[in-house]
């Protein structure tokens, strides 16, 4: 018999002397570069590894009971030794089969084919992935990755589990999705960040749809027609408009054919604040690197999202949007400079933007982006320690990201679709309006001490590479809006994208107050007591 443990591993191995075994109960072996557990049981010798799959501390210093259940000391996982099940719900345990050969105990550390490990990978994820087991996500992925698997199937496979659990469609985490798709692509040699990405893209896509049932989208097909799917998304006919996508997908369209059509539908009103149109971009990006498996799910998901949008333009506050976009290109004024539009509300911004109209949209956006970069940096951070204010005065520094988030989108798609530069231009006027009562004159001076050169925004992105941030709407959007910047600041003449820099640089320093509970309290008693 044959110990040399030079020699690469066929399937069976040898791995200690029974006698040894016998007398101690449990030991220790090493095989090949594995630690291997060997158990003495009443059901005869069993194997497993001695790495707990949690997070790796040893097995054959846990407890065996009678009926070869194996406890990990250090965090009590369990696990039925004959078949490495976890009785926890957690990582399985693998074993391994054992033969008797005479006074020597062999082990056969043949792995299974691949497909069936690939299989049981997945299968794992998806249980981590329904209990939102953050670290437990990250092992499988990387499970994956050592396997030689399609790292990326670990996203395909978080859109399919999760498509049909988001009740109004889209949320961040798809958005979120594209962008650390961005950020994985760019560090193709780096596997701990890669990682990251991955493990990011799939948790917080977990935590979205945790607990939430499935929300059946219609099963109906259709012909597919521009005119008539926007209809359907402005009477909020969703079967209608699905069942045309559905068509068009039949069809053989492609994501490019429905792009337009997406971007109108998305900016026919100031649609959730402008998220509607950044989800537009980052489904493009998901589509192009995840390929065919997921288009039907991203694009249902969105057109869901793109229906039940709140409409802002048709609250008091932006009801002058509509007669601005009706006059556009009335007015041959000269594009002022990003200044002129500090400090002022929605209808004089929208004036503003009105009155030069005739411009080059590109030269108009320039400002409003500047604008709404300063209402970034100059947030008044004062304002998110009030408590006895209305409601409507809940402005945090999240909705001061969407400024340039937004921009960014519409710099997108609105190059794309030139037409659609007046809906864009005066949305972004109406953010720019929204922010500026909550924004001070005077600002910290250290924010300033950055530039727009690359590395300062590389600098700032690798922050978000070890967030730290317990709520994933923080990170993603830590992640989106230095992105967003990373890409505008190359659109701008020098050195106009240090503002941008100066602003994304403020928010990542800012302390973000995340739950206002005296602030929710006062506004609960002051609404019930008009009820």
């Amino acid at each position: 018999m044959n110990k040399d443990k030079t020699q690469m591993p066929t399937d069976w191995q040898f791995a200690q002397e029974l006698d040894k075994l016998e007398n101690n109960g449990v030991l220790m072996a090493r095989v090949f570069g594995k630690q291997i557990a060997l158990f003495d049981t009443e059901n005869g010798v069993v194997a497993c590894d001695n790495r707990c799959p949690h997070e790796g501390y040893p097995l054959s210093e846990g407890n065996l009971s009678t009926d070869c259940v194996l406890t990990c000391n250090w965090h009590n996982w369990k696990f039925d030794l004959e078949t490495g099940e976890n009785l926890l719900g957690g990582d399985r345990l693998r074993t391994y089969p054992v033969q008797l050969r005479g006074p020597e105990i062999w082990v056969n550390i043949a792995d299974p084919p691949f497909a069936e490990r690939y299989q049981a990978i997945i299968d794992s994820l998806m249980e981590a992935f329904n209990d939102h087991s953050y670290d437990r996500i990250s092992r499988e992925i990387a499970r994956l990755v050592r396997l030689g698997g399609d790292p990326l199937d670990v996203l395909r496979n978080a859109i399919e589990w999760s498509w049909q659990k988001m009740e109004f469609g889209w949320t961040h985490a798809y958005a979120g999705m594209a962008d650390w798709l961005t950020i994985y692509i760019e560090h193709a040699d780096d596997t701990e960040i890669k990682l990251v990405c991955l493990q990011e893209g799939v948790a917080h896509t977990a935590y979205d749809v945790q607990r939430e049932r499935e929300y059946p989208f219609t099963d109906k097909i259709s012909d597919y027609d521009e005119n008539k799917f926007l209809q359907a998304i402005e009477t909020e006919n969703e079967d209608d408009a699905i069942a045309m996508i559905r068509g068009a997908l039949r069809e053989g369209l492609q994501f490019s054919d429905l792009e337009c059509a997406l971007t109108r539908a998305a900016l026919n009103h100031y649609n959730d604040f402008g998220h509607s149109l950044i989800y537009v971009t980052k489904a493009d990006e998901l589509i192009r690197h995840l390929g065919d498996r997921i288009v039907e799910p991203i694009l249902l998901s969105l057109v869901r999202s793109i229906i039940f949008a709140t409409r802002e333009d048709r609250i008091p506050e932006f009801r002058k949007y509509q007669d601005s976009l009706d006059n556009w290109g009335n007015a041959k004024g000269s594009v002022p400079a990003a200044k002129n539009w500090h400090y002022k509300g929605i209808n004089s911004a929208l004036d503003l933007t009105l009155e030069c109209s005739d411009a080059s949209p590109s030269e108009i956006y320039t400002q409003l982006l500047l604008a709404n970069a300063h209402n970034l940096l100059h947030y008044d951070i004062q304002q998110q320690e009030k408590t006895h204010i209305p409601i409507s005065g809940n402005v945090g520094w999240l909705d001061y990201t969407h400024g340039l988030t937004f921009g960014n989108a519409v710099r997108k798609q609105c190059t794309r679709f030139p037409v659609l530069w007046p809906q864009g231009l005066l949305q972004m006027a109406c953010f720019s309006g929204r922010n500026a009562a909550y924004v001070a004159a005077e600002v910290d001076t250290e924010y300033a001490n950055v530039s727009e050169d690359v590395q300062d925004i590389e600098n700032i992105i690798n922050k978000v590479l070890d967030h730290g941030q317990g709520e994933y709407i923080v990170s993603v959007h830590w992640l989106k809006t230095a992105l967003a910047v990373r890409e505008e600041i190359h659109q701008l003449p020098e050195p106009k994208g240090k503002l941008l820099v100066e602003a994304l640089n403020r928010f990542f320093e800012a302390k973000l107050k995340r739950r206002h509970t005296r602030r929710t309290a006062y506004q609960s008693l002051q609404f019930v007591a008009k009820e």
